[in-house]
């Protein structure tokens, strides 16, 4: 399926985010840019090095106008553990959402059947909730934060000025490209 211009789900998980207990809900993500990251499991090892490296650039996407949800189907109190016991999680700010019932998880077609873990999807939503754009990976495929932030800022780009377009590795302050016939067979 593809999930271009979809709009996200009615949804409304547990989570747990910088020491609390809370719920999210889609009205939650709506407002603004959203980060829907998902990934396999808790207490694993790939993971908390992404998770990890999202935090880092937190300020970031934040200042860009972004929140960053994390989502596995781990419960809320396995996140809350794992944020409580390891060093790389327990920096974490950002909401840990617990999709158990696998509302987002369904919606995006994320579950391994075998393992009964996510895959290493990654969804960014405009402040509408409309998806403009997505990745997914194998489980032992790590991502690259970066990139994640660098697409953000492409896609907040094209919102913004419609008819420009940001070429391969574009970054904020860089040349866009205004689709022509008098380009074609010129780039």
């Amino acid at each position: 399926m593809n999930y271009i211009n979809k709009e996200l789900p009615e949804f409304n998980v547990n989570a747990y985010q910088a020491g609390e207990l809370k719920t999210v809900t889609k009205n939650d993500l709506l407002g603004k840019w959203s980060i829907i990251f998902f990934y396999p499991a808790d207490f694993s090892f790939v993971c908390p090095t992404e998770l990890s490296e999202l935090q880092d650039l937190y300020e970031e996407f934040k200042a860009a106008g972004a929140e960053i949800y994390s989502v596995s189907v781990d419960s809320q109190y396995s996140h809350m553990s794992w944020a409580e016991t390891t060093k790389t999680i327990g920096k974490i700010r950002y909401p840990m959402l617990s999709d158990q019932k696998h509302e987002l998880t369904d919606f995006f077609n994320m579950i391994d059947e075998t393992s009964g873990q996510d895959y290493r999807g990654v969804f960014i939503a405009d402040p509408k909730g409309i998806i403009k754009s997505y990745t997914v990976n194998a489980m032992g495929v790590g991502r690259n934060p970066k990139e994640i932030l660098r697409t953000l800022q492409a896609a907040q780009f094209v919102e913004e000025h419609g008819d420009d377009v940001c070429p391969a590795n574009w970054h904020p302050g860089e040349g866009t490209i205004k689709p022509s016939g008098d380009l074609v067979g010129k780039i």
